[in-house]
């Protein structure tokens, strides 16, 4: 009877201590989304969606200013990047699950690494030297080549532990009614491990919507809406992230609460995939 009571005790102590362990952690994401929205909600308004920021006169006499085309910056460059990053993802991910023995795996393997490793500015000064000082001008494009090299090391991880999850059976079953090696893996272990896929590129996306400092040297910003889409693609563009940065160093207050309401776009932006991610996860059991 002793010893069952003891057991009880222990079990209460510890269950206390994961309550709270969770709350620790929970705590700052509780409080960051709070200040955040507490700060940020008066902004958000039918101006935010729908005007541009324009020169700081503007917001100083009155006038509507908003983020429109920062939202729109944010979609094609993130889009873009997404477009880009995948059948690069995808394909390292192939090699190193598909063809474990390839004599280029174990370099394949470093590379990726050490992408993965690398801090986010040097993968923009990377898009700098290879789209911006080229074309001679900031870019969306280049911008979405940076956040490209943030998504592909996080796509090929997931790709390789996704497509190894899947049983050698399924491959075999192909093989052996003549398929070739390339026709079994597009066709029969890729849609098996859909879930995983979708989800390690959802996580890359949401962890690449969030960088800001390899725009700083890629997108630029911009306080206008492009004349054309492509002056999007082709000319500095405006981005939540960077726009975030720059209206929380300036010195008004009126672009301040703006800051805080872009803060809230991205989080819901963030969420939003996480969240998907999470529901595809579940549904795969």
């Amino acid at each position: 009877m002793k010893t069952l009571l003891q057991r009880n005790i222990r079990d209460r102590i510890m269950e206390s201590l994961l309550v709270l362990s969770t709350i620790v952690v929970l705590l700052p994401l509780i409080i960051i989304l709070v200040h955040v929205v507490v700060n940020g909600i008066s902004a958000l308004n039918w101006d935010f969606f729908t005007q541009e920021l324009g020169s700081p006169s503007r917001a100083l006499q009155g006038r509507p200013t908003g983020l429109v085309h920062t939202i729109l910056g944010t979609l094609v460059v993130d889009f873009l990047a997404l477009f880009l990053a995948v059948p690069i993802g995808f394909g390292a991910g192939i090699m190193l699950s598909e063809f474990p023995d390839h004599k280029l795996n174990p370099t394949l393997r470093v590379m990726n690494d050490t992408l993965n490793g690398m801090p986010a500015i040097l993968k923009g000064l990377l898009a700098f030297v290879l789209i911006v000082k080229p074309m001679g001008t900031f870019s969306g494009l280049a911008g979405a080549v940076a956040l490209a090299f943030v998504m592909i090391p996080i796509i090929a991880r997931t790709t390789e532990s996704a497509l190894m999850s899947i049983p050698w059976s399924i491959r075999e079953a192909g093989l052996a009614i003549g398929l070739p090696r390339w026709r079994v893996v597009l066709s029969t272990v890729m849609p098996a491990a859909r879930f995983g896929l979708v989800t390690g590129t959802l996580i890359a996306f949401a962890r690449a919507a969030g960088e800001a400092a390899p725009l700083l040297f890629t997108s630029f910003g911009n306080n206008y809406l492009p004349n054309h889409w492509l002056g999007m693609l082709l000319g500095p563009v405006d981005t939540l992230p960077q726009r975030l940065y720059s209206l929380a160093i300036s010195p008004y207050s009126h672009w301040h609460s703006m800051g805080w309401a872009a803060a809230i776009v991205l989080l819901v932006f963030v969420i939003v995939c996480f969240g998907t991610a999470r529901y595809l996860t579940r549904q795969k059991h």
